[in-house]
């Protein structure tokens, strides 16, 4: 850490008194729950360091009534958990498949007797069979102090293993479906982050920068001062512990580079000129939350924030990598799309100096690439699938915008100004969905003629 910067670490120092009564009670009832659990084992602690014992455990979980031993044996299942070597997650993801999974007969019986009497009580025994075991084992983890970190975490660790295990997807749907419901916008707190927010956030937002790393304390409280800002949703169970934070520059127009938003020593304009507000960084926080959407509820909630702030501010804009493109360009065929003797060019590397035919090439490709590559309906491209779900129009594109290694190899050094017009966002987000249709700008679709 620099010597000359200052850094917020008073403001990580536990307050004396803040544990709370709540906090207290629980760690009471635990506590007694584990003399409790001591006394039937007699005395033996049970083992939990292989998917066999943590599958023990498991079965204890849902079968259990009471309350302080249900805790502690939730306890003991996420530090069980945290224990295991890779292979014996694998072996217990796999025994929550096997063991915790619906029983295709209970469905079948409860959905003939709901045909037969369409009642309540049939409809509920029908729920009931279409509910895996292991959702019920899941909110009986969360209830253990830090149960949902440790199912955030479990399912970050989930995620990369279903391409090659897909009979694990049950459980990767499951811990979704329980996370959408924990993680409503009802939930979430939009808090500024400040050069005197605690350090415990600050470091967070260092470490979890996914987009344009922030290179230490310096780096970062250029980018809190006066002509930034940078805002995150949190939750209660993950306390100081962002989801998800968008960093923004307050500019005087639309810009095409990115290197002077990252610019340490720099001559803030001032107030009165500022009319342009430019997100030109969104990072998820956890591996284990992705396919949680928070990004379309901050930029909205974000944006209602700046206007009330500061009512001069008229546009809004992203200033965006394109990080699939280099990847689709290197496999795909241009045959006519470009002329041939470019082909081979366009795929190169990258490098400071680019051709004109060439520069124009990449531009038109990555135009097509934005508007016409698809995954299923939705653009290909994670991020303009994502900003052009929320309404915004796909406005300018840049070439040379972001000439780091990272924005060489991913976009080809291109960067795109997704527009977010206030008065047109939901007109656009309708037509993305209803009609399939992407808002684009006359300057982007001439690219394409």
């Amino acid at each position: 850490m620099p010597e000359q910067v200052s850094t917020p670490v008073e403001a990580a120092k536990p307050v004396a008194g803040a544990v709370t009564t709540l906090g207290r009670t629980l760690s009471s009832v635990i506590e007694a729950g584990r003399e409790i659990l001591a006394r039937r084992r007699s005395g033996i602690p049970a083992a939990t360091n292989s998917a066999g014992a943590m599958l023990v455990l498991c079965r204890d979980l849902i079968d259990h009534r009471g309350e302080a031993s249900g805790l502690a044996l939730a306890g003991e299942i996420i530090a069980g958990y945290q224990q295991l070597t890779a292979q014996a997650r694998m072996d217990f993801f796999t025994s929550l498949v096997t063991e915790f999974d619906v029983n295709p007969d209970d469905i079948a019986d409860a959905a003939r007797r709901y045909v037969e009497e369409p009642g309540l009580e049939n409809l509920w025994t029908l729920n009931r069979a279409i509910e895996a075991p292991r959702q019920k084992l899941f909110r009986r983890i969360n209830m253990a102090p830090d149960g949902t970190r440790a199912l955030v975490a479990m399912r970050g660790q989930l995620l990369p293993l279903l391409r090659e295990n897909p009979a694990l997807r049950g459980v990767d749907s499951d811990l979704r479906h329980l996370f959408i419901s924990w993680f409503n916008k009802g939930f979430l707190e939009l808090r500024r982050i400040d050069w005197s927010s605690p350090a415990m956030v600050l470091e967070k937002i260092i470490d979890y920068e996914a987009v344009h790393q922030i290179n230490g304390w310096d780096d970062l409280r250029s980018r809190l001062r006066e002509d930034r800002r940078c805002f995150a949703f949190f939750h209660p169970a993950l306390a100081n512990d962002p989801l998800v934070f968008v960093e923004i520059a307050l500019t005087e127009d639309i810009p095409g580079d990115l290197a002077p938003l990252l610019v340490q020593q720099r001559q803030p304009p001032a107030s009165a000129k500022l009319s342009t507000v430019v997100f030109y960084s969104i990072s998820n926080c956890h591996a284990g939350l992705a396919g949680i959407s928070f990004g379309n509820f901050l930029i909205k909630n974000v944006v209602e924030e700046l206007t009330n702030e500061m009512p001069e501010l008229k546009t809004f804009v992203t200033l965006s990598p394109v990080p699939g493109f280099r990847r689709w360009l290197m496999g795909a065929d241009l045959t006519g799309l470009i002329a041939e003797n470019l082909v081979a060019k366009v795929k190169q590397p990258p490098g400071p100096v680019v051709e004109q035919s060439v520069y124009d090439a990449q531009l038109k490709l990555c135009a097509h690439y934005l508007l016409r590559v698809k995954s299923g309906s939705a653009p290909l491209d994670p991020v303009a699938r994502f900003h052009l779900s929320n309404g915004a129009r796909l406005h300018r594109m840049h070439g040379g915008a972001d000439l780091s290694t990272k924005g060489r190899e991913q976009s080809a050094g291109i960067m795109v100004n997704y527009l977010y017009d206030l008065g047109k966002i939901e007109e656009n987000h309708e037509a993305y969905f209803e009609q399939g249709k992407i808002a684009v700008s006359r300057t982007i679709s001439k690219l394409l003629d």
